[in-house]
């Protein structure tokens, strides 16, 4: 059983603007509602978080996870779990300038919960914490990016 999923938002602010604020890990907690805590536990020469862990509301449990986190400023922020309450977790920001002003973001996450959690993730559930995880970072991206 796996837990797969994208959700596209047109955002009014420059792409460098919706790539930034995904980039910022550490202030992620302020914006994405189902992040609970993030620790950054590796930095790259560019002082960004590479490897951080995190703990999650997904709705039906707290996760946590230790992600490792990749960049390709300004179209794409990737990210795969090292270790985990997750079997597996790979996940991605890609931002696409539409306009001066205007980007598609998409958020996509690919997650196998594993045989224990799965048992959790039944009916309506699943939708659930899609939602939760998926659409709604999403739409949290674009409230916070056009908030100026």
């Amino acid at each position: 059983m796996s837990l797969t999923g994208e959700h596209t938002v047109e955002v009014a602010a420059p792409r460098e603007r919706c790539y930034e604020i995904a980039a910022d890990l550490e202030r992620a907690p302020e914006w994405q509602s189902s992040l609970v805590s993030v620790d950054v536990l590796e930095r790259d020469g560019e002082g960004r978080p590479t490897l951080v862990e995190t703990v999650s509301d997904a709705k039906m449990k707290t996760i946590r996870a230790v992600l490792r986190f990749s960049y390709a400023p300004p179209e794409r922020i990737d990210t795969v779990q090292e270790k985990g309450e997750l079997k597996a977790l790979v996940g991605r920001w890609t931002f696409e300038a539409i306009g001066p002003d205007r980007t598609r973001a998409t958020y996509a996450l690919e997650v196998d919960p594993g045989r224990m959690l799965g048992m959790l993730l039944r009916g309506p559930a699943v939708d659930r914490v899609r939602e939760v995880l998926i659409e709604r970072a999403a739409e949290e991206l674009k409230t916070r990016a056009e908030q100026g």
